[in-house]
């Protein structure tokens, strides 16, 4: 389409959309310039609609893009904070860290080409090399590297072990 969807504007199915699926291939690449287009007029546009009415108490964690990203928080008066998925950018971790500050925590979940190609991911050129999927590969050191390549038993002990580490700094 001459005018790049949002799932909001053009009654897309947005839980379709998640999901690994020809109806989600079908509208990427418009997608993601519709992201773009908006990110460029406005860097903080998704950060500020993500934590947008926020109800305390709430987690945040990043996850997506090209490996995954997760970052978890406090809110300013310590409070726990809200929960934000699928951050993709480099402006958008340096958004949050510029908001709420030195508690920002940045964690990244890998997963091996060959985990990913056994769950159906299949690389698409102009699409998994845009920055939408691996805009976070550079310039952010993440406090945690989480790795999920379908071993359930580390995956655990690797959550368990964040989720403390972020209880005990509530």
């Amino acid at each position: 389409p001459a005018d790049p969807p949002s799932p909001q504007e053009h009654g897309l199915d947005f839980q379709r959309l998640l999901d690994a699926s020809a109806y989600k291939e079908m509208y990427r690449q418009d997608m993601i310039r519709w992201g773009e287009e908006k990110r460029y007029a406005d860097p903080g546009f998704f950060c500020r609609a993500a934590v947008e009415g926020a109800v305390q108490p709430v987690w945040v964690s990043f996850w997506g893009g090209h490996r995954g990203h997760w970052g978890c928080r406090a809110g300013a008066d310590g409070a726990p904070a809200q929960v934000v998925s699928d951050t993709r950018r480099l402006s958008d971790v340096e958004w949050f860290q510029n908001v709420y500050g030195d508690v920002v925590q940045t964690i990244r979940v890998v997963a091996t080409e060959e985990t990913r190609r056994t769950r159906n991911w299949v690389f698409v050129t102009g699409v998994d090399d845009a920055e939408s999927e691996c805009g976070l590969d550079q310039g952010v050191a993440f406090d945690w590297v989480i790795t999920n390549d379908g071993d359930k038993l580390s995956l655990d002990e690797q959550l368990e072990t964040l989720l403390q580490s972020l209880h005990r700094g509530l």
